[in-house]
C-alpha cells in the first residue's frame, strides 16, 4: 500500500479523549504553555519581529507544499485528491486582497470546510514566517526591484518606518498599501498620478518586503523532508576520507563532486565538513558495508521556489558509526540531511543548516534498532469509531491513537488482502483501506507496509471501510491489541444500545452534533459490539451559527477523504491546558459552557500522556470533569 500523507488527516484531538499535537520533533510544552486559541483570542495579530522569508520556505516544503504546490497554484499531489478546489494564492488575485493577519488567522486555526488543519505544531513566529513566504508567490525579483526604483525615484526623502511597523503591516492588504501609493497617508506622499497600475503594485509590493526578514535563515521546528528529485548527482565519495570511492562520471548536464586530493589537505575557502553518527541500539555490530547518504538543498534566488536539492553523495559509515564528508562546498544556510537504509528501512537524520562563516556541521544522530514483526508491543490508548451515512452504505472510520514503547522497529506488513495485522476491520465491511495520520509521530513507508520505531510520542492510522444500511445495524469489531479508550461518534438521532457503553449525550463540535458514547479497557481478542438505530437528522443545531447542511453532507466520498468533514469539529483548541493542574481545587461551577468542561477533559488526558500527572490524579480529575460534563447537558 502507498502511503499518501494527506494535510487533513491531522485529527488527534476530538471531545472527551485526546493525544498530543506533536510531531517527533516538538517539545512537550512546559507547565506555563498556553497555545494558540480562535479568534478573537488570537493574541496580538502582528508578528513579535520581521518574519523569515526563507525560515517560512522551509515550513512551507513540510507542511504546505503537499497540498498548495510548490508555487502556491493549489495544485499539489496530495491537494488535487482533495475533492475540493485549493485556493491559488499564488495568483495575485488572492493575494492582494489578503492581509498578512488574515492569513496568519486561518495558518493558526484552520479551514476544515477546505480540510486544511490548524498548524499548532508551530509557534506563532513561524507561523508568520511561513506566511510571509506565501505573500511572496506572487511577486518576481524583477517586479520587486522595479518597485524599489519606482520608490526612491518618487519618494526619496520619504520615511520607511510606516512599512517597517509590523503592526501596521500586518493589517494591511497589497491592495490597501496600493491605495497608499496612489493617494498617500500621514507617512507618505501620494505618488500615483503618473504611475501605471503595474507600476503601482510594483511599489506596493516592494514596500510588503519592507516588513519582512529576506535574508536570514532561522531552524523550522520540523524537519524537512528529503527531496523526491535529486537535481545534481555527485560522484560518489568515502564519508571518512572524501576521496572517490569508484571512478565514474557525472550525468550529464550536473555538476561533479567537489572532492579533496592528496595535494589538498587544506580546506578551500567556502568548503567545509559534514558528519554525523549512527547510533546503534541493535545488539548487533554494524554492517561492513552500510552506506549513507549525505542530501544538499539550497534555496535560488527566487524565495517562492523553495528549497531545491543540489547536492547527493555516497559514503560509508565507519565501524564505530561515524561518518563524514570532507571538503565538500558548504555555503551558509544550504541544509544538510543524512540517510541510511537498514535492513530495508529507509532512516533520515534531522536537517542541519550551515551558519554564516562555519567550516564544519554536524548533523544530528540516527538511532538504529532491531527489527521485528511482532506487533504485540504495540499499545493502543485510544480508539476512535465514527459513523456517517449515505444513500445506502453507512461510512465507518476508526482512528487508531498508538505508540512503540519497546525497544526495536516493529516493521507492520500488509497481509495479502492489505489490511494491517494489528486492525481488524468491523464485521462484514467493505472498501477497506488505511491512512497514517499527520502531525503525530511518523511512520515509516515501507514496501509493503511500514514501520514504527520506538517512540514516546503517539503514532496515528486511520482505517475506514463500509457497511451496507439496514433500519438497525447490528455492529461488531474485534480488537486485536488492547484497547484503554474507545469512543464512538453517530450523527445526531442515531443511537448505539450496548449496556457497557458509557452514553456522554449529544455534544456539539464546531456546529454539529454527534451522539458519543464511551467504552473503556477493551482487552486483546474482545469485540466492541452495539446495535445501532435510528436515522440523521437533517441539520445540526449545535449552534446560533451552526450550518443547516445534513450531517450526511459532512463526506465528500468514499475512502479516506470522508473522515475529513467528520472530524471538521476535531480542531478544538486547549484553552484549559494548565487549568487542570491544580485540579483538586477546581469547582463544579467553574466552567461557562460544556465546550469548556470539554477542553478540560482533553487537557487533562494530553497532560496524562504526557506523564506530567500521576495515574491517581488523572483518574480522580476524568471522572470529576464526566459528572460536570453530564450536568451541564
Amino acid at each position: 500500500m502507498k502511503f499518501r500523507h494527506f494535510i487533513l488527516l491531522t485529527v488527534t484531538t476530538i471531545i472527551i479523549t485526546a493525544c498530543n499535537f506533536t510531531l517527533a520533533e516538538d517539545i512537550t510544552p512546559p507547565p506555563n504553555y498556553v497555545p494558540p486559541t480562535p479568534a478573537p483570542t488570537l493574541g496580538p495579530l502582528y508578528p513579535a519581529q520581521a518574519p523569515s522569508v526563507e525560515n517560512g520556505a522551509l515550513i512551507y516544503a513540510e507542511k504546505c507544499a503537499p497540498c498548495h504546490g510548490a508555487t502556491g497554484l493549489g495544485d499539489g499531489e496530495q491537494g488535487i485528491q482533495l475533492g475540493v478546489t485549493v485556493p491559488a494564492f499564488g495568483l495575485p488575485e488572492l493575494a492582494r486582497p489578503a492581509s498578512p493577519a488574515q492569513w496568519f488567522t486561518t495558518v493558526t486555526q484552520g479551514n476544515m470546510e477546505r480540510f486544511m488543519p490548524p498548524f499548532r505544531s508551530l509557534n506563532d513566529q513561524e507561523r508568520w514566517d511561513v506566511v510571509a513566504y506565501a505573500l511572496m508567490f506572487h511577486t518576481t525579483d524583477e517586479q520587486l526591484e522595479k518597485g524599489r526604483e519606482l520608490f526612491e525615484a518618487n519618494c526619496a526623502n520619504c520615511s520607511t518606518d510606516f512599512f517597517k511597523d509590523q503592526a501596521k503591516m500586518s493589517a494591511l492588504s497589497e491592495v490597501e498599501l496600493a491605495r497608499i501609493v496612489k493617494q498617500g497617508n500621514e507617512a507618505v506622499q501620494a505618488l500615483g498620478s503618473t504611475l501605471t497600475d503595474d507600476e503601482v503594485w510594483a511599489i506596493a509590493a516592494y514596500l510588503r518586503t519592507l516588513s519582512f526578514d529576506t535574508a536570514s535563515i532561522a531552524s523550522a521546528s520540523t524537519p524537512l523532508p528529503t527531496a523526491e528529485a535529486v537535481t545534481v548527482t555527485e560522484t560518489p565519495v568515502s564519508a571518512e576520507t572524501g576521496i572517490p570511492t569508484e571512478q565514474g562520471q557525472p550525468v550529464e548536464g550536473t555538476a561533479q563532486a567537489q572532492v579533496p586530493s592528496e595535494a589538498e589537505p587544506v580546506l578551500r575557502e567556502g568548503f567545509g565538513n559534514v558528519s554525523g553518527s549512527i547510533v546503534n541500539n541493535t545488539g548487533a555490530d554494524l554492517p561492513s558495508d552500510l552506506k549513507v547518504t549525505l542530501h544538499g538543498l539550497d534555496h535560488g534566488a527566487d524565495p517562492s521556489a523553495g528549497p531545491q536539492e543540489v547536492l547527493t553523495l555516497d559514503g560509508r559509515v565507519n565501524a564505530n558509526g561515524t561518518f563524514v564528508f570532507k571538503n565538500i562546498e558548504a555555503p551558509a544556510n544550504r541544509i544538510y540531511i543524512a540517510e541510511i537504509t537498514f535492513e530495508g528501512i529507509t532512516l533520515q537524520s534531522d536537517f542541519a543548516v550551515v551558519p554564516e562563516g562555519a567550516t564544519d556541521v554536524s548533523l544530528p544522530p540516527i538511532t538504529l534498532y532491531h527489527l521485528t514483526e511482532d506487533t504485540s508491543a504495540l499499545v493502543i490508548d485510544e480508539a476512535r469509531i465514527f459513523f456517517e451515512y449515505g444513500s445506502n452504505k453507512v461510512q465507518v472510520f476508526n482512528v487508531y491513537l498508538f505508540r512503540n514503547p519497546s525497544d526495536e522497529i516493529i516493521v507492520v506488513k500488509l497481509n495479502e488482502n492489505s489490511e494491517v495485522p494489528f486492525i481488524k476491520p468491523p464485521e462484514g465491511s467493505s472498501d477497506i483501506g488505511y491512512e497514517p495520520m499527520q502531525d503525530t509521530e511518523r511512520l515509516v513507508a515501507t514496501d509493503n507496509g511500514f514501520a514504527v520505531p520506538p517512540s514516546e510520542g503517539t503514532y496515528g492510522l486511520i482505517a475506514f471501510g463500509s457497511l451496507a444500511t439496514t433500519e438497525e445495524l447490528n455492529f461488531s469489531q474485534q480488537f486485536v491489541l488492547p484497547a484503554a479508550t474507545v469512543s464512538v461518534f453517530l450523527p445526531e438521532g442515531v443511537r448505539a444500545e450496548n449496556s457497557e457503553m458509557t452514553d456522554l449525550g449529544v455534544q456539539p463540535i464546531q456546529g454539529f452534533n454527534f451522539q458519543i458514547y464511551e467504552v473503556n479497557d477493551i482487552g486483546a481478542g474482545d469485540k466492541v459490539a452495539f446495535t445501532i438505530s435510528g436515522s440523521p437528522l437533517e441539520a445540526s443545531a449545535a449552534s446560533p451559527e451552526a450550518s443547516t447542511t445534513p450531517n450526511q453532507n459532512l463526506l465528500i466520498g468514499a475512502g479516506a477523504l470522508g473522515i475529513a468533514l467528520i472530524l471538521a469539529g476535531a480542531w478544538m483548541y486547549l484553552r484549559d491546558r494548565n487549568r487542570v493542574q491544580d485540579e483538586d481545587e477546581e469547582q463544579d461551577d467553574e466552567f461557562d459552557s460544556a465546550e469548556d468542561a470539554m477542553d478540560a477533559i482533553i487537557a487533562l488526558d494530553d497532560l496524562h500522556r504526557a506523564k506530567k500527572i500521576s495515574d491517581e490524579a488523572y483518574q480522580k480529575r476524568r471522572a470529576q470533569l464526566k459528572e460536570i460534563l453530564k450536568g451541564m447537558m
